[in-house]
Parts: C-alpha cells; structure tokens; sequence
C-alpha cells in the first residue's frame, strides 16, 4: 500500500493530487480515478510483430500514430511534442511499443530486441517517415 501525508486541509480545493491522481467527491472523501488497463497479451504478441507487420496495424488501428512513426533500422520510433494522456500510452503500450527514457520516445522492436546500444541507431541504419511514401 502507497503511503501519502497526511494534513489537515481541505483536499476539495487544493490543486495537488499525487501520482495515483486522486479527486474528491462532494463530500470531500478522496477518490481514485480508474486508469485504463493495459492487455499484456495482446501487446507480447504485437512486439514479436516484423517491421511491415507494425506498420499495417499502426495504418488500420491507429492512423494517427503511423503520421508520426519514424523507421530506424527494424525499428519503429514514435516522438510527440509533449507529454500524452493516458489513454494513449495504453493505446500504444498494447500496440507493442515501450517508453525509452534516454531518447524520449516511444519505440517498438519489431521482434528485434537488442541490449543496451550506445551509439545512435540514427547513425548506423537508414530512416525513414513511412507516411511520406506515396503508394504506387
């Protein structure tokens, strides 16, 4: 069980909520808010996806994230400007990708998992934005 201060003041009015973003009702009782479950089965079977099969899930689920996915290598990296809701961390952690603290994006393996690289994969493979490729 998470420990949280204790005060003596009115939760009501106060803009602070710790991590577990907590609310109070009406009657000032503090509640928590329900966040979205993530389907662990259906995201280990989309992280031993290959390269094209990611990027056909990403085109018919979820379209918006394919105009930001950026190809390095067999790998898929997505970066957003800010931070993003919950539900589309949910959205993208059940798609397969997970969150790269050094580079500050999200990024799927596509079945290809490596170890810690310390060079920049930018660097060694080729990149590429594949909604900027026209169909033929």
């Amino acid at each position: 069980k998470k420990k949280t201060m204790k005060t003596n003041n009115d939760f009501k009015n106060s803009e602070l909520k710790n991590r577990t973003a907590q609310h109070c009702n009406d009657s000032g009782k503090i509640e928590k808010t329900q966040l979205p479950r993530i389907d662990f089965r259906r995201r280990w079977k989309n992280r031993h996806l290959p390269t094209e099969g990611v990027l056909q899930l990403l085109k018919y689920e979820a379209p918006r994230f394919l105009e930001l996915a950026q190809v390095v290598g067999k790998w898929i990296w997505i970066k957003f400007e800010s931070k993003q809701p919950s539900t589309i961390t949910v959205a993208l952690s059940e798609l397969g990708f997970h969150w790269n603290k050094k580079r500050k994006l999200w990024q799927h393996p596509c079945g290809v998992f490596f170890r810690n690289r310390q060079r920049d994969a930018r660097r060694t493979y080729h990149g590429y934005f594949p909604a900027d490729i026209k169909p033929a």
